[in-house]
């Protein structure tokens, strides 16, 4: 087999970002809430590797904990959407008729309300903050894991040995659990890299737009919403956190390019 060149990028990108964030639960350069007004935008320095943005705090820092922020946020994001949604499809290819025509129309019904706009919708009436970003990212996630999870049980559902378990007496559940589950345990992972950077993306839009973790938890959004208004001469506040929401992202979707090709028997025979 050929060496898969996205996967080990994309692995070393990802593994630098959550290399970051749990140093950052441990220890950073220096408290975020240390304002130094003295030291304000500051350049690259032994003192300040990314140098300070305008209120004299460490970018670097920042940048840390933005990444534990929004890796937390995704994380969960996408976990709600497995737990229900994995169940929710794999219930529907099960018993099809209306419960699986109930189980579909509910995920249309989600599809036609974004994440920012749930998010927005969950905010008028809680407040912001990053619980409420997970749970609209979350929900954003149920229909996408349903889909997945019920496309791939029906391809397996008619296949020979779906159908000798049936014989044997093997019960619904018993079935799903032992043999539709785990073929289709590639599909839910390579989908799962794939909303965890978009959960990732979301999570810095609703920053951005102050819907997200609230100050002081520093978010890669909010550090690009507070550059905006100084781009003209100090853009490398706006740079350095642009550039961790791209890295990260465009790490994971090479990831999860890699982990189908691997993880994919008709691919492994395409490309060995």
């Amino acid at each position: 087999m050929r060496e898969n060149r996205s996967f080990a990028v994309g692995a070393a990108i990802t593994a630098l970002v959550l290399l970051a964030a749990i140093l950052s639960l441990v220890w950073t350069p220096y408290p975020i809430d240390q304002l130094s007004v003295a030291d304000k935008l500051k350049g690259p320095s032994a003192d300040h590797l990314l140098g300070t943005d305008h209120y004299g705090r460490d970018i670097l820092s920042m940048l840390m904990i933005g990444a534990r922020t929004s890796i937390a946020v995704a994380l969960v994001a996408v976990g709600i959407g497995i737990v229900i949604g994995v169940p929710l499809g794999l219930l529907g290819a099960a018993r099809g008729g209306w419960i699986d025509e109930g189980i579909m129309r509910f995920n249309d019904l989600v599809f036609a309300f974004p994440a920012l706009l749930s998010a927005v919708m969950i905010t008028a009436i809680f407040g912001p903050g990053a619980v409420n970003a997970i749970v609209a990212i979350g929900i954003f996630n149920i229909p996408v894991f349903a889909r997945v999870a019920r496309g791939g049980a029906l391809a397996y559902k008619s296949r020979e040995f779906v159908m000798a378990a049936q014989v044997a007496g093997k019960g619904r559940v018993r079935i799903i659990a032992e043999h539709i589950l785990p073929n289709i345990a590639n599909l839910l992972i390579v989908q799962g890299t794939i909303q965890f950077s978009l959960g990732i993306l979301a999570e810095a839009g609703l920053s951005y737009v102050g819907l997200g973790a609230q100050p002081p938890v520093a978010t890669w959004g909010r550090m690009l919403n507070e550059a905006q208004t100084m781009m003209a001469f100090a853009p490398q506040l706006a740079l350095y956190p642009g550039l961790a929401i791209v890295a990260t992202v465009m790490g994971l979707n090479l990831l999860g390019d890699g982990l189908r090709d691997i993880l994919d028997p008709k691919l492994k025979r395409r490309v060995g």
